[in-house]
Order: structure tokens, then sequence, then C-alpha cells
């Protein structure tokens, strides 16, 4: 009888970043067939880990408090870990029996966010974001899709800040040069993914395509089953927002927009990040925080993004 090897394993309150560090854990599952999990992370990233192989507890901390940590503590305090996994980079590591642990240190500069997953198992080769997605999530996305044999291109419109959300009309732009009959995605479809807060947004985008070839899945699904309504889908457009990073965990192809983001550590992991003419330098002249009421992605012409897209999918055909 294989002898069960405990890992207790910390991730990121933050959803976004969560999944981009998501393919460490993914690592180990793989790896270590012995392992069982227990897995710590906030209500917003919770979700993105209820199908993990061999999850023992899924706990959530509600806050960042003191008597948060102390209530977290009770529970984990009684077993001896043969590994803790710490992504958030605390302490309660240090009060815990163990035998190996791994913490997160501060961020190396330049560094994508990947990679500095990566570091903290002091892997050689970053392992790409990856989520586990359950057949009935699958069962659930296909329902939405009705997958068939039309091409989709997946936009993701959404972000948590104005000044990162590319104008709706250019991703409309985008939606009409590739599906058309002439396009690289001639007559597909169109899947719009976000939250319900991104509706008006998906509906002007919407209206870039014929009325049947559009599915509206932002509100409707979970992040998980999203992942999977996007695996079905030959290219990805987003902002520097979660969904981007879902698409990348779902496996295909993707492409960011940025503006005032370092794509250089949160850029889509494989796929292609398409900037503006302005640097993030100039961005924090003008916004020094990156939090101000501004649209500063107005200077990403649709243009640069089609252009590669087009590339992106012409290599995609090139290889099959």
């Amino acid at each position: 009888m294989a002898v069960r090897f405990p890992i207790l394993y910390l991730v990121e309150p933050e959803a976004e970043a969560a999944v981009l560090s998501s393919g460490v854990l993914a690592y180990l599952v793989r790896v270590m067939p012995q392992a069982h999990f227990t897995i710590v992370a906030s209500p917003q990233s919770a979700p993105l880990f209820m199908n993990v192989p061999r999850l023992d507890r899924l706990l959530i901390l509600e806050k960042e408090g003191h008597l948060e940590w102390l209530g977290l503590w009770n529970q984990i305090r009684d077993t001896k870990w043969g590994l803790i996994v710490d992504m958030r980079g605390s302490a309660i590591s240090t009060r815990l029996r163990r035998d190996k642990r791994a913490v997160r240190g501060k961020p190396e500069a330049g560094l994508h966010a990947v990679e500095q997953a990566a570091r903290v198992l002091q892997l050689d080769e970053a392992p790409a974001p990856e989520l586990f997605v359950s057949d009935k999530d699958r069962e659930v996305a296909a329902a939405l899709v009705k997958p068939n044999d039309k091409p989709i291109l997946a936009i993701g419109p959404g972000a948590d800040w104005i000044g990162k959300a590319w104008p709706a009309e250019r991703y409309s732009k985008i939606a009409t040069a590739l599906t058309a009959t002439d396009g690289p995605l001639a007559d597909g479809r169109l899947l719009i993914v976000g939250s319900e807060a991104d509706r008006e947004i998906a509906h002007t985008i919407r209206l870039s395509v014929p009325r049947n070839r559009v599915i509206e899945a932002f509100g409707r699904l979970t992040p998980l089953q999203t992942v999977a309504a996007l695996s079905h889908a030959s290219l990805y457009v987003g902002a520097d927002s979660l969904w981007t990073q879902l698409a990348v965990a779902s496996g295909i192809s993707c492409i960011g927009v940025y503006g005032p983001s370092d794509d250089r550590l949160v850029g889509p992991w494989g796929g292609v990040s398409v900037r503006g003419p302005r640097s993030l330098a100039e961005y924090r002249e003008l916004d020094p925080r990156l939090n101000q009421a501004i649209q500063h992605m107005t200077d990403v012409p649709a243009e640069r993004v089609l252009k590669s897209a087009r590339k992106l999918l012409a290599e995609r055909a090139a290889r099959s």
C-alpha cells in the first residue's frame, strides 16, 4: 500500500495570480502520485481548485487578519506535512511540522509570473498554467458552446479597471475581420467570456457577427466551466484579466492586449502580447499609481492586434 504524502499548498488570494502559478500545483499532482493535497485559498481563488486530484481539503481563508490566520493554523497544526508550498509568502510554515517547505520570496525584476512560481520549487522548466476541469464542467460548457465543424473565436473584453479595458469597437473589428467569409476563421462563431459586469461591452461586440453565430458565456459559466468552453476555440483575444489567464490555462492560442500593465510579467504565457506605442513608464508618468479612471488603451490600434491574430492562425494552419 502506497504511503500518503501530505502536501499543504497555499495559493494566492487573487484569482488571476493563482491561475498564473497553477502549473506548479499541476506539476506536483503529476510527479507525485502518492501526494494528497490540502489547499488554502481565498473566496476568489478557491473555485479554481475544486477538482484537484487527491484533494483532501479545500480551506478558505476569508481575510488576511490575525484571527483568520490563527483559525487556519488550528485546522492544519495537527498534521506533519511532507511538503508545504506557500505561494502567498507567509510565515505560517515556520510554525508547522513539516519535512520540507518552499515559500515564495520577493519577486525577481523582469521575471514572468509563471517563472516566478517555478522558482519557488526550483524547477528547471516553468510549467504552463493548468487547471483541473471536471467532466461535469465540460458537459455544461459543451451544452452552451454546442461544438460543430465551425471555428470559434473567443473574446474576453472584461477588465478589473477601466485603464486596462480595450474599446469594444476594436474587438468588434477583430471579430468581423477574422470570421468573415474570406477570413482565417471563415464563417466562424464568436464566444464571448467574462462576468455579468461585462454585459454592456459584450453587447457591442456581439453585434459584429450574425446573431446565430454568437455564444454568450459572460455571467453564465464558472471559471472552470469557462476554461472548458475556451478549449473549443481556435483563438482567444482579451485584455489583462483573469479571462486571459483562463484562456492560457485552456491551452488555446492567446493574444493579450496591453497598455498600463507589464506584459513581461503577466502576458499570456506561450502566447502573444500586443502593446500600443507607449511604454509602461510613459503610462506611469500620466498615472503614477495606475489606478485612475482613465481610458489608457485607446492608443492600441485594432490593426496591430489583427496582424498578430492572422499570423498566429497562419502558423497553426501550417503546423496542422
